[in-house]
């Protein structure tokens, strides 16, 4: 269709300069020469910029041709590479400025759409629902849920949105993102910067009405016990709470996220982990965590639901906590059944890969390549002593197919990116994708699940 339109315009622009010279004087034949009027002379610079249209107009019509023998895989192809030209002019923007240009742009569909259907091998089913692959986007780049039907485009077989507080709030001062791009790295201290509450249920109030609608036909046969995408069509999304910084009452700020977001969410997350909200990793001892998450799961389970029954409920935890923290969280989770672990969060430590940097000095969570082997470590940990029966979905440092594939290895069945795709963009995702099933082919696995864990049994 769009070559179609896109050929019409050519021939247009055609008749209308060559064919159809509506200006140009009339044509007097006679053999008197005397009545002939002396021809005006062209400006050698208008010459120059005929043979520019004419040479612009020849390689529109030869690159539509061109275009239309190409199969739509290629071209998808083709704009995903494309996204490379565009991604170093961010480097020279300020980061958080970047990263709103990014969120805009993705909200605004001027970023490329995935048209190749997913390797079969990539598929998984988690809490009931068929994920086509395992790569999600984290928490933190789509705070305020502007931009889900961009991101899920992309390619990601998730996206999650947030933190969301109840109340809006600015978050810290600025500046607060800082780049180490030596490192792969970046370091933020944001503090839950968000819309609030209200807004981002009218915002996925309307993307989800909209989704659905134009998903309507594709839905998963009456009967199939898993459903193949999210609520509201292909792509699951995630929601994370946040609690305000003045708060009082965490468990009444997530409660309340809970109450006006799940119906939209196909799963939430409680984040007690952001290392720049004052008192919020002390959620994470036993006892405090044991009394949030009854609240919380009491809290959503009074809400009424359909058949598909209530959004599974998440925890994310920090990279920073001692082998007692993993043990109290591990017996938390099991004892009331949490239904998932993200692991893990920002790390207020500095890797040596990074402390001679003197960006590192600054105040944040640091996040990207050096958190992979940190964060990784905790994963493992927590599978094992989870014993496998919680679904982990791994974040922290991944920036390829191969460090994906490690995390599953390590116990993650779901995985995350976020500042790796804030350096590599786009073309990222499929790149990423591919070289993880390479991976999994070469190992002879036949499927995501039958790699989770390998490296812990």
């Amino acid at each position: 269709m769009k070559q179609r339109v896109g050929f019409a315009l050519i021939r247009e622009s055609l008749y209308r300069k060559l064919i159809k010279p509506s200006a140009a004087p009339p044509r007097h034949y006679c053999t008197s020469s005397a009545n002939v009027p002396p021809l005006p002379k062209v400006p050698h610079s208008s010459k120059k910029g005929r043979l520019l249209t004419g040479a612009t107009i020849g390689l529109l019509i030869a690159g539509g041709a061109y275009a239309s023998t190409v199969d739509e895989a290629t071209f998808c192809g083709w704009l995903f590479s494309a996204t490379k030209l565009v991604n170093p002019f961010f480097a020279f923007l300020d980061p958080e400025v970047a990263h709103k240009l990014a969120v805009s742009a993705a909200a605004r569909g001027w970023v490329p759409r995935e048209k190749r259907p997913d390797l079969p091998i990539l598929g998984l089913d988690v809490w009931g629902r068929r994920f086509s692959n395992p790569v999600g986007l984290a928490a933190g780049f789509d705070k305020n849920a502007e931009a889900v039907e961009g991101l899920l485009g992309l390619g990601f077989g998730f996206v999650e949105v947030g933190s969301v507080t109840p109340i809006p709030q600015d978050g810290n001062p600025k500046p607060r993102m800082f780049r180490l791009p030596n490192e792969g790295a970046l370091i933020n201290r944001c503090g839950f910067n968000s819309e609030g509450i209200v807004v981002v249920a009218k915002r996925l109030g309307a993307q989800h009405g909209k989704r659905k609608l134009e998903t309507s036909s594709t839905s998963s046969p009456a009967g199939d016990e898993v459903k193949h995408g999210g609520k509201a069509g292909p792509g699951i999304l995630g929601v994370n709470l946040g609690k305000n910084k003045t708060s009082e009452d965490a468990a009444a700020d997530y409660v309340q996220g809970v109450h006006t977001l799940s119906q939209y969410a196909d799963y939430l997350v409680i984040n007690i982990s952001s290392p720049n909200t004052p008192g919020l990793r002390q959620l994470q001892g036993r006892k405090q965590l044991k009394d949030l998450v009854k609240k919380v799961q009491a809290a959503r389970d009074e809400m009424q639901w359909g058949e598909e029954g209530p959004p599974p409920l998440l925890v994310k935890i920090a990279p920073d906590l001692s082998k007692q923290d993993l043990e109290d969280i591990a017996a938390v989770a099991l004892a009331l059944r949490v239904d998932g672990l993200i692991i893990s969060n920002t790390t207020i430590q500095r890797p040596d890969s990074v402390s001679q940097n003197p960006v590192a000095q600054e105040t944040g969570g640091l996040s990207g390549k050096p958190l992979f082997n940190m964060s990784t470590n905790i994963l493992k940990e927590m599978y094992l002593l989870t014993k496998g029966r919680i679904p982990l979905i791994g974040c922290g440092g991944i920036s390829s197919g191969e460090d994906a594939y490690r995390k599953i290895r390590a116990g993650a069945t779901l995985v995350q990116l976020y500042t790796a795709f804030g350096y590599g963009g786009p073309a990222l995702i499929p790149n990423i994708k591919a070289e993880l099933a390479q991976c999994l082919e070469k190992d002879g696995y036949k499927s995501i699940h039958e790699a989770v864990g390998a490296d812990c049994r």
